[in-house]
């Protein structure tokens, strides 16, 4: 008798390990899914006297992308930013995260720029605002200015021609 309760919590336990490792973390259903992306006011990377609020893309089907340059996995979804921003199906803006300009400027040089515009989230606070796990993650944002789907993770080919395109193409006719 006393080895049942101890038997139990074990198995509470496993069985929560169980159902975790069931899911995928890329995609972790966000509260952020049908509300208006939040607000805020940021200095642009490229001419930091130049203020970036979302309000500014209202209107517009648009991608708010989350990176680095010293993220990993930013660089590995970085070729397929551009190939997407080549196409013109979309405008890219960019969320800078917790990097240091110069840092970020060159690695824009060097790997080339998908972005309409990328704005400096040097402390992280837009980032929280956002409900950013990490990065990259990307956002497609609705005409209102309603988030309607967060990638969390970097891009794939197969992603953007999957998930991405349709839903943006979707949203660009109603």
């Amino acid at each position: 008798m006393k080895y049942f309760l101890p038997l139990g919590v074990l198995a509470v336990v496993v069985g929560f390990l169980f159902v975790g490792l069931q899911l995928k973390p890329r995609e972790v259903p966000s509260p952020f899914i049908g509300k208006a992306a939040p607000a805020f006011q940021l200095q642009q990377l490229q001419s930091p006297d130049r203020p970036f609020q979302p309000e500014a893309m209202r209107g517009k089907v648009w991608l708010f992308n989350v990176w680095a340059s010293w993220c990993v996995s930013c660089r590995a979804e970085h070729p397929v930013l551009v190939e997407l921003a080549k196409r013109n199906l979309v405008p890219i803006v960019g969320l800078n995260y917790k990097d240091k300009r110069d840092e970020a400027l060159k690695w824009l040089a060097h790997f080339g720029n998908p972005y309409v515009l990328s704005v400096s989230d040097l402390d992280g606070r837009v980032g929280i605002d956002f409900g950013v796990y990490g990065v990259p993650e990307t956002f497609v944002i609705d005409r209102e200015g309603v988030i309607r789907y967060k990638h969390i993770g970097p891009l794939t080919d197969d992603d953007v021609k999957e998930k991405i395109l349709p839903l943006v193409e979707r949203l660009q006719r109603s």
